[in-house]
């Protein structure tokens, strides 16, 4: 199997480092390949239409390269996934009053009879975003980040093995294929599959573990 040494992997720190380089588009399309899905996943989860939490993976992006020239890593303050979070809950928010002035907006009578201001008819949308299931947002982001961090792994595993390693892998423990048909169809041997389950298995870890235990800190921002 063609492993590469750690140092290909991308870690939270040194990815956002990298981001302070607006025309550094390689380290841009990594961090939005990294964290896209997991911020339209909890945009879906708080109600929004598949249109909306585009948007907010947009705005999201949009609001991180904003704060990237000052960006500084400081342990002290709070964490990157808590940071995220934050950025990624105001624009779920502002999905959420964009519908609502909308909606407003259609329900208008005719423009000779006096209305109150759209800002005075909405309640504050940061406090309404619905929690799906009735669990804490904090929770659903939570479970999503781990989603997402594995995610990230095998993404970054399947393009440093090779494909049939990672077929074997794939189909074993991924899909759940019985054994013969999987040796049958890709004609290797049990032994072979059970060898890349357990190198890829212990590759995912490997990459799961750096990407968390080095996550920088940052104090949440808008």
């Amino acid at each position: 199997m063609h492993e590469q040494p750690d140092h290909f992997i991308p870690t939270h720190q040194s990815l956002l480092s990298r981001l302070k380089d607006w025309d550094d588009q390689e380290s841009w399309r990594e961090f939005f390949d990294t964290y896209w899905q997991l911020i339209y996943g909890l945009a879906v989860k708080c109600a929004l239409t598949d249109a909306e939490a585009q948007d907010v993976v947009q705005e999201t992006m949009i609001s991180v390269a904003k704060q990237m020239p000052g960006f500084k890593y400081d342990p002290a303050i709070g964490s990157f996934k808590g940071w995220l979070l934050q950025i990624t809950r105001r624009r779920i928010a502002d999905q959420l009053r964009k519908r609502d002035q909308a909606e407003a907006l259609s329900r208008l009578p005719p423009s000779d009879e006096k209305t109150e201001p759209l800002s005075d008819q909405r309640t504050a949308t940061v406090e309404r975003i619905p929690d799906p299931a009735g669990e804490p947002l904090e929770k659903i982001w939570d479970a999503e980040w781990q989603s997402n961090l594995l995610h990230a792994a095998l993404e970054r595993i399947k393009r440093r093995v090779s494909p049939k390693q990672f077929q074997m892998f794939d189909l074993y423990v991924t899909q759940r294929w019985p054994m013969d048909s999987i040796t049958t169809t890709l004609g290797v041997n049990a032994a072979q599959v059970y060898m890349a389950k357990l190198r890829i298995t212990r590759l995912v870890r490997k990459h799961v573990r750096i990407l968390e235990s080095s996550a920088p800190s940052r104090s949440a921002g808008r």
